[in-house]
């Protein structure tokens, strides 16, 4: 079920993620997220479009952390499980994340190690190894003005009312369309 999630985000669909406890607080994110592929130019716009928010709200980036000093300027931080710090992405980095670089060359970075978080780990891992990018973009599984998404009733509802069209519940293994 990996492998379709995977060549779904390289289409460029944007994929609702439902796993594991809520998040709240300094959140492990990844059990309720939007992910989608940061190569692909415009994403952010798309995702921004999907959520029913302003086109200049960022998104952020979930990075393998072993990963993190490749791709962007963390000043020695070794991990940002919480994305609570946005860093530089690195000038020969730029170009390839298009969809998770803000205006001044910056993203907001969430690091992930299999211990945190296996399925969503292992999820950008084969990205990984399709794509030479370690790492997805991600933003809140919610929509503007609501709530983040706990419960699964809540995931498939907005499924139905937004243009997502993809649900994965990774613990499952089981991949819902709209």
């Amino acid at each position: 079920m990996m492998n379709k999630v995977i060549k779904l985000l390289q289409q460029g669909e944007v994929i609702a993620l439902f796993q594991g406890r809520s998040e709240a607080g300094a959140r492990a994110l990844g059990n309720r997220s939007l992910i989608f592929n940061p190569t692909i130019e415009g994403m952010n716009d798309y995702v921004n479009e999907i959520k029913g928010r302003e086109k200049y709200r960022p998104v952020a980036a979930t990075v393998l952390s072993q990963q993190v000093y490749d791709w962007f300027d963390t000043d020695r931080l070794a991990n940002s499980p919480y994305m609570s710090f946005a860093f530089g992405v690195r000038d020969n980095k730029r170009k390839l994340i298009p969809a998770v670089v803000h205006v001044d060359g910056t993203c907001r970075v969430q690091t992930v190690t299999e211990e945190q978080n296996k399925n969503y780990y292992n999820l950008i891992d084969e990205f990984y190894k399709v794509s030479g990018v370690p790492l997805v973009g991600n933003t809140s599984l919610n929509l503007a003005g609501e709530p983040l998404v706990e419960k699964l009733d809540q995931a498939l509802d907005i499924l139905q009312r937004s243009k997502i069209k993809y649900l994965y519940l990774p613990e499952k293994r089981k991949l819902i369309t709209n």
